[in-house]
Protein backbone atom coordinates (compact mmCIF):
# COMPACT_ATOMS: atom_id res chain seq x y z
CA UNK A 1 0.00 0.00 0.00
CA UNK A 2 1.39 3.36 -1.02
CA UNK A 3 1.29 6.48 1.14
CA UNK A 4 -1.42 8.15 -0.96
CA UNK A 5 -3.72 5.15 -0.69
CA UNK A 6 -3.04 4.93 3.05
CA UNK A 7 -3.90 8.62 3.48
CA UNK A 8 -7.09 8.25 1.46
CA UNK A 9 -8.20 5.29 3.57
CA UNK A 10 -7.25 6.32 7.08
CA UNK A 11 -6.87 10.10 7.37
CA UNK A 12 -10.64 10.68 7.04
CA UNK A 13 -11.00 8.52 10.18
CA UNK A 14 -9.03 10.99 12.32
CA UNK A 15 -12.06 12.75 13.86
CA UNK A 16 -13.75 9.49 14.79
CA UNK A 17 -10.51 8.04 16.17
CA UNK A 18 -9.93 11.17 18.26
CA UNK A 19 -13.49 11.02 19.56
CA UNK A 20 -13.12 7.39 20.62
CA UNK A 21 -9.69 8.02 22.15
CA UNK A 22 -10.96 11.04 24.07
CA UNK A 23 -13.88 9.06 25.46
CA UNK A 24 -11.51 6.30 26.57
CA UNK A 25 -8.78 8.53 28.00
CA UNK A 26 -10.53 11.80 28.86
CA UNK A 27 -7.49 13.93 28.02
CA UNK A 28 -7.08 15.87 24.78
CA UNK A 29 -3.33 15.50 24.40
CA UNK A 30 -3.23 11.85 25.44
CA UNK A 31 -6.08 11.13 23.02
CA UNK A 32 -4.19 12.80 20.16
CA UNK A 33 -1.08 10.80 21.08
CA UNK A 34 -3.15 7.62 20.97
CA UNK A 35 -4.50 8.54 17.52
CA UNK A 36 -0.97 9.14 16.25
CA UNK A 37 0.15 5.83 17.72
CA UNK A 38 -2.78 4.17 15.93
CA UNK A 39 -1.77 5.72 12.61
CA UNK A 40 1.80 4.54 13.16
CA UNK A 41 0.64 0.98 13.89
CA UNK A 42 -1.60 1.01 10.81
CA UNK A 43 1.28 2.30 8.69
CA UNK A 44 3.56 -0.46 9.96
CA UNK A 45 0.89 -3.03 9.01
CA UNK A 46 -0.05 -1.41 5.69
CA UNK A 47 1.05 -4.41 3.59
CA UNK A 48 -1.09 -6.80 5.65
CA UNK A 49 -4.28 -4.70 5.63
CA UNK A 50 -4.85 -4.11 1.95
CA UNK A 51 -8.44 -4.57 0.86
CA UNK A 52 -10.12 -4.07 4.24
CA UNK A 53 -13.81 -3.37 3.91
CA UNK A 54 -14.24 -0.71 6.58
CA UNK A 55 -11.09 1.29 7.36
CA UNK A 56 -12.83 3.32 10.08
CA UNK A 57 -13.96 0.25 12.02
CA UNK A 58 -10.58 -1.39 11.58
CA UNK A 59 -8.68 1.69 12.78
CA UNK A 60 -10.99 2.04 15.82
CA UNK A 61 -10.31 -1.59 16.69
CA UNK A 62 -6.56 -0.96 16.48
CA UNK A 63 -6.92 2.13 18.68
CA UNK A 64 -8.92 0.26 21.32
CA UNK A 65 -6.44 -2.60 21.39
CA UNK A 66 -3.60 -0.13 21.86
CA UNK A 67 -5.52 1.53 24.69
CA UNK A 68 -6.26 -1.76 26.45
CA UNK A 69 -2.66 -2.90 26.03
CA UNK A 70 -1.48 0.34 27.58
CA UNK A 71 -3.94 0.00 30.46
CA UNK A 72 -2.91 -3.61 31.05
CA UNK A 73 0.78 -2.75 31.24
CA UNK A 74 0.08 0.27 33.46
CA UNK A 75 -1.59 -2.00 36.02
CA UNK A 76 1.37 -4.35 36.25
CA UNK A 77 4.17 -2.40 37.87
CA UNK A 78 7.42 -4.25 38.39
CA UNK A 79 8.30 -4.85 42.01
CA UNK A 80 11.85 -5.35 43.23
CA UNK A 81 10.76 -6.48 46.70
CA UNK A 82 10.75 -10.00 48.00
CA UNK A 83 7.26 -11.49 48.02
CA UNK A 84 7.58 -12.32 51.73
CA UNK A 85 8.18 -8.67 52.62
CA UNK A 86 5.02 -7.40 50.93
CA UNK A 87 2.16 -6.50 53.24
CA UNK A 88 -1.18 -8.18 52.80
CA UNK A 89 -4.01 -5.68 52.45
CA UNK A 90 -6.91 -6.35 54.76
CA UNK A 91 -10.06 -7.51 53.05
CA UNK A 92 -11.88 -4.44 54.38
CA UNK A 93 -9.35 -2.07 52.75
CA UNK A 94 -9.39 -4.12 49.57
CA UNK A 95 -13.18 -4.12 49.33
CA UNK A 96 -13.23 -0.34 49.92
CA UNK A 97 -10.61 0.11 47.19
CA UNK A 98 -12.66 -1.96 44.76
CA UNK A 99 -15.80 -0.03 45.66
CA UNK A 100 -14.03 3.34 45.20
CA UNK A 101 -12.67 2.24 41.82
CA UNK A 102 -16.12 1.08 40.72
CA UNK A 103 -17.67 4.40 41.72
CA UNK A 104 -14.93 6.27 39.84
CA UNK A 105 -15.60 4.21 36.72
CA UNK A 106 -19.35 4.84 37.00
CA UNK A 107 -18.87 8.60 37.33
CA UNK A 108 -16.46 8.63 34.34
CA UNK A 109 -19.09 6.78 32.30
CA UNK A 110 -21.77 9.26 33.37
CA UNK A 111 -19.55 12.16 32.30
CA UNK A 112 -18.83 10.45 28.98
CA UNK A 113 -22.58 10.19 28.32
CA UNK A 114 -23.22 13.89 28.94
CA UNK A 115 -24.09 15.88 25.81
CA UNK A 116 -21.51 18.17 24.24
CA UNK A 117 -20.14 20.51 25.45
CA UNK A 118 -21.14 19.55 29.02
CA UNK A 119 -19.06 16.38 29.16
CA UNK A 120 -15.99 17.97 27.62
CA UNK A 121 -16.16 21.02 29.91
CA UNK A 122 -16.63 18.85 32.99
CA UNK A 123 -13.62 16.75 32.06
CA UNK A 124 -11.52 19.85 31.43
CA UNK A 125 -12.48 21.49 34.73
CA UNK A 126 -12.98 18.65 37.21
CA UNK A 127 -10.57 16.03 35.89
CA UNK A 128 -7.87 17.99 34.08
CA UNK A 129 -8.18 20.84 36.64
CA UNK A 130 -8.07 23.58 34.02
CA UNK A 131 -8.98 27.18 34.75
CA UNK A 132 -12.17 28.73 33.42
CA UNK A 133 -10.03 31.01 31.28
CA UNK A 134 -8.28 28.04 29.62
CA UNK A 135 -11.59 26.28 29.00
CA UNK A 136 -13.08 29.46 27.58
CA UNK A 137 -10.13 29.91 25.21
CA UNK A 138 -10.21 26.31 24.00
CA UNK A 139 -13.98 26.06 23.54
CA UNK A 140 -14.60 29.59 22.28
CA UNK A 141 -17.31 30.12 24.92
CA UNK A 142 -17.40 32.94 27.46
CA UNK A 143 -16.32 32.15 31.01
CA UNK A 144 -19.87 32.85 32.22
CA UNK A 145 -21.22 30.36 29.68
CA UNK A 146 -18.60 27.77 30.71
CA UNK A 147 -19.61 28.15 34.37
CA UNK A 148 -23.28 27.79 33.49
CA UNK A 149 -22.70 24.68 31.37
CA UNK A 150 -20.49 23.17 34.09
CA UNK A 151 -23.17 23.84 36.69
CA UNK A 152 -25.80 22.04 34.58
CA UNK A 153 -23.43 19.13 33.97
CA UNK A 154 -22.65 18.73 37.68
CA UNK A 155 -26.36 18.87 38.49
CA UNK A 156 -27.07 16.04 36.01
CA UNK A 157 -24.29 13.92 37.50
CA UNK A 158 -25.57 14.55 41.06
CA UNK A 159 -29.08 13.51 39.99
CA UNK A 160 -27.76 10.32 38.39
CA UNK A 161 -25.75 9.48 41.53
CA UNK A 162 -28.82 10.05 43.73
CA UNK A 163 -30.83 7.74 41.46
CA UNK A 164 -28.18 5.03 41.77
CA UNK A 165 -27.95 5.44 45.57
CA UNK A 166 -31.73 5.19 45.95
CA UNK A 167 -31.66 2.03 43.86
CA UNK A 168 -29.15 0.43 46.30
CA UNK A 169 -31.29 1.23 49.38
Amino acid sequence: MQATEFKQLFLPCHRKLFSVAYRLIGNVQAAEDMVQETFLKLWMQRDKIEGIGNPEAYSITVLRRLFYDRMRTARLPEVDKDVGSLQVVSSQNLSRQVEDNDEYVQVRQMIARLPEPQGRIMVMRDIEDRSFEEISTETGLTEVNVRSILSRARKKIREQIKTIQHGKD
